[in-house]
C-alpha cells in the first residue's frame, strides 16, 4: 500500500509540475514579464517558480488560511482575499499578467473575473477542468455528475459551481472580444491535440484584449 501510495504522489507532483512548466511557457512565450499575480495560489507552488527561477515579482491572493500560511513560510508575498470580490482594489495595468488555475469554476461571476483579470494585467492565463472531456460525458450519460481527478467533489459539496466546455469558452471570448493567444490541453500530464475538446482533461488559455 505505502508503494502504491508514494507512485500516486509522485504521479500527482509530476502531472502538476507540468501544468506549471505549461504556464511557465506561456508566460514567457512573447517576452519576459516583470510582475505576475497568482488568484487563488493555493501553496505558492507556482509562485515560488516566478520569484526564485525567473526573478519576478509574483504576488499571490489565497482565499485559505492555511494557503496563505504556507505561501508566508515559504517567503512569499501573499495577502488572504476573495477572487470573487477584491480584484477590484487592484489599479489598472497593475501587473504584466494575472493567473487564474483551477479556479474559474468556483467563481460566482466568472465574466466579471475576466474582465477584472484584463483591468489588473495586460494579459491572463486561466486553467480550468474541461466538462467536455469523455470521461465526463460518460458519468453524465450514466446518471452521475462527473467525479475525476480534475473534478474532485461530490455534487453535494463541490465548490464548482460555473462549469464550462473548451467550446463553451471560446464562444464565451469570441463573444466578448477577447483574443485568445494560446491554449494547451492536458490529460494526465501529456499534451492532447487531437479532438481537444473530448479528450481534454485540463485547459489552459493565455489571452488578452481583443
Amino acid at each position: 500500500y505505502k508503494d502504491l501510495h508514494n507512485s500516486q504522489l509522485k504521479e500527482e507532483v509530476e502531472k502538476n509540475a507540468y501544468s506549471s512548466r505549461v504556464i511557465l511557457e506561456c508566460l514567457f512565450r512573447y517576452y519576459r514579464p516583470e510582475s505576475v499575480l497568482d488568484v487563488g495560489c493555493g501553496d505558492g507552488s507556482l509562485l515560488r517558480l516566478l520569484a526564485e527561477k525567473r526573478g519576478v515579482d509574483a504576488r499571490g491572493i489565497e482565499l485559505s488560511q492555511s494557503g496563505v500560511n504556507e505561501c508566508v513560510a515559504k517567503g512569499l508575498s501573499v495577502i488572504q482575499g476573495d477572487a470573487d470580490t477584491d480584484l477590484v482594489y487592484y489599479p489598472d495595468a497593475s501587473f504584466d499578467y494575472v493567473i487564474l488555475s483551477q479556479t474559474l469554476q468556483a467563481m460566482r461571476n466568472g465574466e466579471r473575473i475576466i474582465k477584472e483579470m484584463l483591468r489588473v494585467g495586460r494579459e491572463g492565463i486561466v486553467t480550468f477542468p474541461n466538462f467536455g472531456y469523455w470521461r465526463n460525458r460518460l458519468h453524465v450519460l450514466c446518471g452521475h455528475m462527473p467525479v475525476s481527478e480534475n473534478l474532485p467533489y461530490q455534487w453535494f459539496d463541490t465548490p464548482n459551481i460555473h462549469l464550462c466546455t473548451l467550446d463553451d469558452f471560446e464562444r464565451f471570448c469570441d463573444e466578448r472580444r477577447i483574443r485568445i493567444l494560446e491554449r494547451k490541453v492536458l490529460t494526465d500530464g501529456a499534451s492532447v491535440n487531437v479532438l481537444p475538446n473530448l479528450r481534454g482533461a485540463l485547459a489552459i488559455y493565455h489571452f488578452g484584449p481583443g
